[in-house]
């Protein structure tokens, strides 16, 4: 593909609550055995995308780990290759990434170096499947200066958290609101854009000019009326786990027999870094109806419309309903969880008992974590 792929994985969300504490967004599991990036990563490489940038920034650690080795999404090449790139301190610059357009601005080394014509920019928190292809060729097609994914959302689903585009018939982009009070559409924008490389030299140098330095608020609803902005509709699954209640729902998706086989069965396929783990251990007594359970964990007690993520241990006499289990938890006997997320870590003690309601999800963090990752 004729183009470079950007990920901006730095930001943080506070609607995240504790989840956030320990690692960026990006890096949150997902579906058991996978990271939210590992979904954009997927689509870069299956779009024959050969060089990709990661911006990393808030609680990067977690997010380098993973990330340490390019291999698990075929990027490990001659030509191109994985990059990851944090704040740097430099003769002319001593801030962190102070917004998206910055995080542009901070490495435009990489873009300058790039001889692809065009850029694909993708946030790392986004749940979907895409061919970059074809919104390239729609972005040539409309003769576009800049092309936005969106999709049109349900009417229950609260969409004043994303940037809200209008669309006239020829699907270009006559209004744009990022993260309003009411919302007067429900055309979201997916964090999906691709632009001509010069192009976006040319704007994000025009905003370190300015001082200016969040891309979508200083670039496309600024210059919603100069520049071609054109939206590309999608019909297919997305979603975007920046909220604990979008977090929890896009997982709980993952239990719906056509969203697993559409990512995970269907090609093209997702890719993540591989852990060397036994399979999952059922002992005498385990009860388990439409979970995921992931490799190295041990079930002894009864688990119902939930995910376990990695090395998760479940006590006898447990009883755990429509809850999200993260890596390497230990539950004790005769544990309760219902309507709950537990923290990576996390030793829960023996005859204790958490339960959330479906509208208030419960996050469980307990402080005889082992260890902080």
């Amino acid at each position: 593909m004729r183009a470079i792929g950007i990920v901006l994985a730095g930001g943080n969300s506070k609607r995240m609550r504790e989840l956030s504490n320990k690692r960026a967004i990006s890096a949150m599991p997902v579906a058991g055995s996978y990271r939210s990036i590992d979904f954009v990563l997927s689509n870069m490489t299956n779009s024959h995308i050969q060089n990709v940038a990661v911006f990393t920034q808030y609680n990067s650690r977690s997010l380098n780990e993973h990330l340490s080795s390019s291999k698990w999404w075929d990027f490990g090449r001659k030509q191109g290759g994985l990059y990851v790139f944090t704040p740097t301190i430099t003769a002319q610059n001593s801030d962190w990434y102070r917004g998206t357009a910055d995080a542009l601005y901070q490495n435009l080394t990489f873009l300058k170096n790039s001889h692809e014509p065009y850029v694909v920019i993708a946030s790392g928190d986004g749940i979907y499947k895409m061919d970059y292809n074809k919104v390239l060729e729609y972005h040539i097609e409309k003769k576009a200066d800049i092309t936005v994914v969106c999709k049109d959302m349900s009417e229950e689903e609260d969409v004043t958290r994303f940037g809200l585009l209008k669309l006239n018939d020829d699907g270009r982009i006559i209004e744009f609101e990022e993260k309003p009070m009411v919302a007067t559409s429900n055309t979201v924008s997916c964090g999906i854009y691709i632009i001509r490389r010069r192009q976006l030299i040319e704007l994000i140098e025009r905003c370190a000019a300015e001082d200016r330095v969040d891309f979508v608020r200083d670039v496309l609803v600024r210059y919603k009326n100069l520049k071609r902005i054109y939206g590309y509709k999608i019909d297919s699954y997305w979603s975007n786990i920046a909220s604990v209640d979008s977090y929890y729902k896009t997982n709980m998706d993952f239990l719906k027999p056509d969203v697993r086989n559409y990512f995970f069965k269907q090609y093209p396929d997702i890719y993540s870094k591989v852990d060397d783990l036994p399979p999952a251990k059922y002992n005498p007594g385990a009860s388990v109806k439409n979970s995921l359970i992931s490799s190295g964990s041990i079930i002894n007690g009864t688990v119902e419309n939930s995910i376990l993520f990695k090395k998760a241990y479940v006590g006898n006499n447990c009883v755990i309903k429509n809850s999200i289990i993260l890596n390497d938890v230990y539950i004790g006997d005769n544990t309760v969880i219902e309507n709950c997320i537990v923290e990576s870590r996390d030793t829960i003690r023996a005859n204790t008992t958490y339960i959330g309601t479906p509208d208030e999800i419960k996050i469980v963090v307990e402080k005889n974590e082992r260890y902080t990752l």
